[in-house]
């Protein structure tokens, strides 16, 4: 069974930083690249970043470029995202998902507020 199990979120200042895991089972996790993605409330599912199944170049959405960091453990089953210089627009839950496969887990709660 595919399970994704996000943690790290919370409550941070504007300017803060927060590292997001995800831990991944139930499929060969080196095998498939993953991703992050983030839903703000009153909005569509969108897409922070990509890292290939090997780990090496990402690709990020534009509006978290520079600030974020993908990271991928293959030996821990594990994917990281490194969020620093958080905005308020940054606010959503966030969520990991193997490119490939049509899985979902509950999300880790981002909250960036003063």
């Amino acid at each position: 069974q595919v399970q994704f199990v996000e943690s790290g979120g919370g409550l941070v200042q504007p300017g803060g930083s927060l590292r997001l895991s995800c831990a991944a089972s139930g499929f060969k996790f080196s095998s498939f690249a993953m991703r992050w993605y983030r839903q703000a409330p009153g909005k569509e599912r969108e897409f922070v970043a990509h890292i290939p199944n090997a780990g090496g170049s990402a690709n990020y959405a534009d509006s978290v470029k520079g600030r974020f960091t993908i990271s991928r453990d293959n030996a821990k089953n594990t994917v990281y995202l490194q969020m620093n210089s958080l905005k308020p627009d940054d606010t959503a839950v966030y969520y990991c998902k193997a490119f490939t496969l049509g899985y979902w887990g509950q999300g880790t709660q981002v909250t960036v507020s003063s």
